[in-house]
Parts: structure tokens; sequence; C-alpha cells
């Protein structure tokens, strides 16, 4: 009949409305994720919490473990600059920029809560951890290798980073003191040339 259009399936919405739509799952799934871990939160409470039916959840995402990597994507986003931060550094300058970079990150409080809520998933669950694992990996730690001609780029950008999150699990999520509470301008600048070392030293 002239005038009508096709009846809209349950739980799907308008495609005007699709883009706020899955915003608004991805942050729920984020607060969810961080109030109750990867192995507590479920799709149906995401759902729950978003006002959508969970159909529509596995319809944008899919599982549980595709939800949690596109979570901690977006909120890994800050983090994932570090390559670009990089990028007009001199090579005799990386240790201190990329420092600084992941440091900055973490002492921000809007994107510490969610680095903190990743973190604290991936301790927890093998399954979040391996997502985080692939993120770290594909994203980050392969593109900050490519900054450097070596052989042994790959394990270098490893070391480095192993420095920079066993140095931000120690001040931010388990707390140790005196860490947790010195100066970071005084942590930089210890940590620096560690990091330095790693991305080009001998």
């Amino acid at each position: 009949m002239t005038g009508t259009t096709a009846p809209r399936r349950r739980g799907r919405p308008r495609r005007e409305e699709a883009a706020d739509t899955r915003d608004h799952i991805l942050t729920a799934a984020r607060e969810e994720f961080s109030e109750r871990g990867y192995e507590k939160a479920s799709v149906r409470g995401i759902a729950k919490a978003a006002g959508v039916d969970p159909a529509l959840v596995h319809h944008y995402f899919g599982t549980k473990e595709q939800v949690f990597a596109a979570a901690i994507e977006v909120a890994f986003a800050p983090a994932l600059n570090a390559p670009e931060a990089l990028a007009d550094a001199p090579l005799d300058a990386v240790g201190e920029r990329l420092a600084r970079f992941i440091f900055g990150v973490w002492e921000n409080p809007t994107t510490r809560t969610p680095l903190l809520a990743i973190v604290r998933s991936a301790l927890n669950n093998d399954t979040a951890a391996a997502v985080f694992r692939r993120l770290v990996a594909s994203q980050l730690l392969r593109r900050i290798a490519g900054r450097f001609d070596q052989p042994d780029a790959e394990l270098r950008a490893e070391l480095a980073a192993a420095q920079l999150v066993g140095c931000a699990m120690l001040r931010y999520v388990i707390k140790v003191e005196p860490l947790a509470s010195a100066d970071v301008e005084r942590i930089i600048a210890r940590v620096a040339p560690v990091v330095q070392g790693h991305l080009t030293g001998p």
C-alpha cells in the first residue's frame, strides 16, 4: 500500500540511530567491565545498563569477548597514540618522550579510570588477558618497533613497555609506597634513561 514502510525488526534501531546506539552500548560495556570485572559482567547486564535488547548487543559486537575487545580498544585509545608521540622525536629522546606520554595517560583521572578496569580484568581472567595482549601487541608494540631499524626492534619495544607497565602497576594499581606518591617528574627522570636503553642501546 502506498505510503507504508516495512516494519522495523524488534530490537533493531533505525539507521539514523544506529551509531548512537552502538556508542551507548560501548559506554555501558565499559562501565559494566569496570564495576564487575570480565568474569561477572554479562551481555545481558550490558544490555540492561544500555536499555536495549541483548540481541542488539550481539548484533553489533557478537560475543562477550568481542564486546570486551571493542570496549577496551576505546578505553585504551589514548595509550595507543604513543607511536604518534614518538614520530617526530629525535632518536636520543624517544625514551623520555615515551615515558612522559605513558605516565601522562595514567596521571589523567579521565584516562586512568578505564585503564585500571582493563588491567584488573586482564589480571583476573585469561580470556580478558588474551584480548588485551592482542590489542597491545598489534596496535602498540609493533607500531613502536617500526620506529626503529633494528633486527630485535620488537623485543626492544616489549622490554621498554615492560618497564613502563611495571611502574604503572606498582604506582596506580598496587599503590606501593613511596612510588605511589612520588612526584611523577622524578619517576620519569629515573625511568626514561632505562626505556631509552631498551629502545636504542647496544
